[in-house]
């Protein structure tokens, strides 16, 4: 199980494919592990070298003393590119990953080549949301909160009939430390990147889910239409779209990240 030291912490990572191949960050959604790649991983190992790590607080990662920002995961990710000596990669974020890259294409492009950001938006949520959600969590531990996080996650019918997969994010989730989960909503809450999206320069792909709940079309359309040049694309999904529509999600990456540039 590999570890580096980055940014001061111990970061949990896993890499896949060609040492040669062009290097492609995975950044985890909000109470997932790098696991929640493993749909995407046989695909993209085959054209990248594929870096996933767990985000500060979850997983292996350490979990330091919250709360966190959004600028702290964002610095966390070059750390981790300078401890394996890799300058440049592409970046692909779901959720809160996708605020991390949005933070990295506005304060660090030089460490970007196309960006990906899945399932997100500028500012999610309201902070009433957030402090509920956190204090649930402190009353009731990761268990508490569980369902409705699901039900966010995937449709009712996955949900109902669930494959190996959501069984083990589900369990995942549950193992997440609560302390970690919390700082981790705090970044969340204290993100409004809004006014920050034009900045980006980079090549990015904005994803987003039809049926997506936690952060619908909507907000992802908003942030295609202010980083210049952006590409938009909508699956047939719920937040974690890249479980749910895994081929449609996986093709769409593929597409972009091998595209010729212009």
């Amino acid at each position: 199980m590999p570890f580096a030291k980055a940014g001061g912490i111990r970061l949990h990572y896993r890499i896949d494919g060609d040492a040669a191949a062009p290097p492609l960050v995975l950044s985890n959604s909000l109470g997932a592990t790098l696991e929640m790649w493993e749909p995407q991983m046989a695909p993209l190992a085959a054209r990248f070298r594929v870096i996933r790590y767990d985000t500060r607080g979850h997983g292996d990662s350490e979990v330091t003393p919250g709360p966190y920002t959004i600028a702290m995961l964002g610095a966390d990710v070059a750390a981790l590119l300078d401890a394996l000596a890799i300058p440049r990669a592409h970046f692909c974020g779901l959720s809160m990953g996708g605020m991390t890259g949005m933070w990295l294409g506005v304060n660090a492009p030089e460490r970007v080549d196309r960006l990906v950001l899945a399932n997100t938006a500028a500012k999610i949520g309201t902070a009433d949301m957030w402090n509920a959600r956190i204090d649930a969590i402190r009353k009731g531990g990761m268990a508490s909160v569980a369902p409705g996080v699901l039900a966010r996650w995937f449709t009712p019918a996955l949900l109902l009939h669930p494959t190996p997969m959501v069984t083990g994010l589900r369990a995942s989730f549950e193992r997440t430390s609560a302390d970690g989960y919390v700082a981790c909503c705090a970044a969340v809450r204290d993100t409004d990147q809004r006014d920050a999206l034009s900045r980006i320069r980079v090549p990015t792909l904005v994803i987003a889910g039809s049926v997506d709940q936690s952060t619908p079309p909507d907000d992802g359309r908003y942030v295609a239409e202010h980083i210049p040049g952006a590409r938009y694309v909508e699956l047939q999904a719920p937040h974690l779209s890249n479980v749910e529509a895994a081929s449609a999600f996986t093709q769409a990456i593929l597409q972009f990240l091998t595209a010729s540039k212009e």
